[in-house]
């Protein structure tokens, strides 16, 4: 792991030149699922850069990466240095600002077949590549919040309607805040300090899923305050 953390150093420092200044950062594997199909028992973290992050409604090739995928996924705004001082998502939400629906675009990088576990992904910046970002909603901080994080549906549609997926949000971690305090250990641990204005990216509700040209993808978040939602389309 700390050579994949070197390499992903060296990658980010390469993708700096086409993608700007880092934005924030991204946990991966955070489910039991995931992390049992790529035989690995913790999350891992990736770096988001300026350049990454589209908007809603923005149109992007189908073939943006090496091997890419879509993922329905939910990115956080920090308030404030203190989130590091957060043990429980009801602590959390103290210090976070915003919250964005967000379509991750990631480029699992590798061919079919070759080895994809928890040092490899680590090692491609866990395939941060692309993203949509949908209108964000102010953070509540109550625990009443909190827990419509917990109990929200992830809602994946296509152009004509037709559900892809849909998950609760406790399909990250048990809670999609305990992300958060993943990452932020993590990066105290590796030295780094969250602060006002970073973004960070929770995780995947949905399965990655290749795109195909014309294809349209809506994401939907039932249970936050108006069922915010984020599209995407690609070409």
């Amino acid at each position: 792991m700390d050579d994949a953390r070197c390499a992903q150093a060296l990658l980010v420092k390469e993708l700096q030149k086409t993608h700007g200044r880092i934005v924030g950062y991204k946990a991966g594997l955070t489910s039991k699922a995931v992390q049992q199909r790529f035989n690995h028992s913790a999350p891992v973290r990736g770096v988001l850069l300026e350049e990454m992050l589209l908007y809603d409604g923005a149109e992007v090739p189908a073939n943006f990466g090496a091997r890419p995928v879509y993922e329905a996924d939910l990115v956080v705004e920090v308030k404030d240095e203190g989130i590091h001082d957060a043990t429980t998502p009801g602590e959390v939400v103290r210090h976070l600002s915003r919250i964005f629906p967000f379509i991750e675009l990631p480029d699992l990088v590798l061919a079919p077949g070759e080895t994809l576990n928890g040092p490899v992904i680590t090692s491609i910046n866990v395939g941060a590549r692309l993203g949509v970002l949908g209108k964000p909603i102010s953070v509540e901080p109550t625990p009443a919040f909190a827990d419509a994080l917990a109990k929200l549906s992830v809602v994946a549609t296509d152009g004509e309607g037709k559900e892809l997926a849909r998950a609760p949000g406790s399909a990250i971690l048990d809670h999609p805040l305990n992300a958060v305090i993943w990452l932020a250990a993590d990066l105290k641990k590796a030295g780094t300090k969250l602060k006002a204005g970073d973004l960070l990216s929770l995780g995947s509700f949905s399965p990655p899923q290749p795109p195909k040209a014309g294809m349209a993808l809506r994401v939907k978040y039932e249970g936050l305050p108006g069922n915010p939602e984020v599209s995407v389309r690609f070409r």
